[in-house]
C-alpha cells in the first residue's frame, strides 16, 4: 500500500491547503513493453535516415509522426488500484480504461494464447489491454462484460483486485 500526500500541504500564509488531501494507492505496477518499442523504433530509425539522406517526404514525415505517437502510447501499461477504482493507462496515458470494483463481480489468472497478439484487441474472451507477454487477470463484471488486462505480475494484481474488493 502507498500513501501519497498531494502537495503543496501550506499555502503561502501558512494556512493548510484545503485541496490537500490524502489518498490511498492500493497498488501500482507499470509493465514496458520492449519489443513493441523496438517494433516501433526500428521503422522510425529507418524513415528518418532516409529523409535525411534524400529530403523531406511529407508521406514519410506523417507515418513517422504516427509511428513515435503509437510508440509513446504503448510502450507500457500502468495498472492502478485507487480510491475503490482500478485503471489502466497506456504509456503517456492518452489511452485508459477505469473499471469501479464494486462492478467487478470476479476475476482469475488467465494465459492469453499467442495470436491474441498486444495492444487492444477484441478475442473471443472479451477486450484485452496488453503490452508483452502471454500472462493476463480476467475481470468479469456484474454487466457480464470480460476483460483481460495482461500483466507481467499477475498473482499480485489478482490478489490486489479481491483484497481491494473486500474493503
Amino acid at each position: 500500500m502507498i500513501l501519497r500526500l498531494n502537495q503543496p500541504s501550506v499555502n503561502r500564509k501558512g494556512y493548510i491547503n484545503p485541496a490537500c488531501h490524502i489518498h490511498m494507492v492500493k497498488y501500482i505496477h507499470t509493465q514496458a513493453g520492449y519489443l513493441t518499442l523496438t517494433i516501433f523504433t526500428i521503422p522510425v530509425v529507418i524513415i528518418a535516415v532516409t529523409m535525411y539522406v534524400y529530403g523531406l517526404n511529407w508521406v514519410a514525415l506523417l507515418v513517422l509522426v504516427i509511428l513515435i505517437i503509437s510508440a509513446f502510447n504503448f510502450s507500457s501499461l500502468t495498472v492502478k488500484i485507487e480510491r475503490g477504482v482500478l485503471e489502466i493507462r497506456f504509456g503517456i496515458g492518452m489511452i485508459r480504461k477505469r473499471f469501479p470494483l464494486r462492478e467487478i463481480e470476479s476475476c482469475r489468472k488467465v494465459r492469453n494464447r499467442w495470436y491474441y497478439g498486444w495492444g487492444i484487441r477484441l478475442t473471443p474472451h472479451g477486450w484485452l489491454y496488453n503490452v508483452s507477454g502471454l500472462d493476463a487477470v480476467e475481470i468479469r463484471m456484474k454487466s457480464g462484460k470480460k476483460y483481460r488486462i495482461g500483466t507481467d505480475e499477475p498473482e499480485e494484481l489478482m490478489t490486489a483486485i479481491l483484497r481491494c474488493k473486500e474493503g
